[in-house]
């Protein structure tokens, strides 16, 4: 009898484990990277020009060349200038099968500056070249 009186006071170990605060950080957790994930942007900033074309399915790694306002160029998110840009891109491709890249300039960017990016991408020995735009506005 003395025994039953002594266990009335004590308190058993609960064995179960309390999720809700768990639950509360990563919902919250969750929203933050929601809110947080459009607002990454990737990339270097270029106006691109809108024309009508077909699309290309860029599922894959693929390289893409960017000339920005600033007359910048870009091979994916590194900085190279026209003079070393046809050593970079023979460096690349030796280790590549697929010959091909892809190139966004900026709507403002001379023709003519263009025109000798594209040269040095073919001295490079690339086979194909896609260029990059905007769909029109509607």
């Amino acid at each position: 009898m003395k025994n039953s009186r002594s266990n009335r006071g004590r308190k058993n170990p609960l064995a179960e484990i309390n999720v809700i605060p768990l639950v509360d950080v990563i919902l919250v957790l969750l929203l933050i990277f929601m809110v947080a994930a459009p607002m990454l942007q990737m990339g270097i900033d270029v106006n691109l020009p809108r024309v009508a074309a077909r699309t290309v399915d860029v599922g894959e790694e693929k390289l893409v060349l960017t000339i920005n306002s600033d007359k910048e160029i870009y091979i994916n998110r590194y900085k190279a200038s026209l003079d070393d840009l046809n050593q970079k891109l023979e460096s690349i491709f030796a280790a590549r099968i697929d010959r091909e890249i892809f190139m966004r300039a900026d709507e403002t960017v001379p023709y003519g500056f263009v025109v000798q990016v594209m040269s040095e991408v073919r001295k490079a020995g690339v086979d194909r070249l896609g260029m990059i735009t905007d769909p029109p506005k509607e």
